[in-house]
């Protein structure tokens, strides 16, 4: 069932209704989830928001060009509406954004005009929870210019370990930059991209959900080595998000052909590793 959006959900009440509907969710990979595909038309980017959103992540400002990730905060409230619900059955507090998967089929103009939609593709064990998987897609006209797959954990105890396909053996890539990252960053990414999940915002809010300090935003983390690496503009990227950057830190981006790492700490702990591949 599909449900066409006149505007975009204000985020401040989903994050509120998630936030109170929290402690009496039950997650379960054989629980229900909401089925309604949401539709936002008619869509234009705010190009302040958008102005943010590049100088924190680290892309050029003033282009008519959306960043290949920009399009996942677009769909961000229309993700957050599901989540949020009562009927989806993973506590948004605490939610963690294990994986991301895009395809950019082309260009993408900052100034053009899309529709949005978003769907819960289904749940899925995991060996710490739960997993949601969540499917964006943004159209020009009838044609699919860009879309997502995203993964979103829910941490809970679990009677069997989930089975997980082994992760395939690297050496590391060589070190192409150090960055030292802000206490702030998680505030400044939040407020351009409306993801406000306490978890990344302050220490107190972080260690509530088990986390020594404020964490960075895994979108951050990709798109800030993406706006390093750079991206064809048909393109295929893949992200996955193993560890949490502990805010203030330090960490090394790493990169080698379509590769990409961040590392951080004595042991080179593999932060995020992604790769990206151009399309045709």
């Amino acid at each position: 069932m599909s449900l066409v959006l006149t505007s975009p959900p204000s985020l401040p009440p989903l994050f509120a209704r998630g936030a109170l509907l929290s402690p009496f969710k039950r997650p379960s990979p054989d629980a229900g989830f909401p089925r309604t595909r949401l539709v936002l038309p008619d869509l234009r980017v705010d190009l302040s928001r958008l102005a943010a959103y590049e100088r924190v992540c680290g892309f050029p400002t003033g282009e008519d060009a959306l960043p290949v990730t920009y399009p996942h905060v677009l769909g961000f409230p229309l993700a957050m509406r599901l989540m949020s619900g009562r009927d989806f059955p993973l506590p948004l507090l605490g939610l963690v954004h294990t994986s991301i998967t895009v395809t950019r089929h082309r260009a993408l103009a900052a100034t053009g005009e899309y529709e949005l939609s978003v769907h819960i593709d289904g749940l899925a064990p995991h060996r710490r929870g739960t997993e949601a998987a969540v499917v964006t897609a943004m159209r020009a006209g009838e044609e699919v210019v860009w879309e997502s797959r995203s993964t979103y954990l829910a941490r809970h105890r679990t009677r069997r370990q989930a089975l997980e396909p082994a992760k395939e053996e690297r050496k590391p890539l060589p070190e192409v930059a150090e960055w030292r990252i802000a206490g702030d960053v998680g505030r400044r990414y939040g407020a351009a991209s409306g993801d406000r999940n306490p978890i990344h915002l302050h220490p107190f809010t972080a260690r509530l959900f088990g986390f020594p300090r404020a964490i960075a935003h895994g979108m951050w983390t990709a798109a800030r080595c993406l706006a390093a690496h750079g991206t064809p503009q048909a393109t295929l990227v893949e992200a996955e998000f193993r560890a949490p950057v502990l805010l203030p830190g330090t960490v090394t981006y790493a990169a080698e052909g379509g590769r990409f790492e961040l590392r951080g700490g004595a042991a080179g702990r593999v932060h995020v590793a992604g790769r990206v591949q151009p399309l045709g």
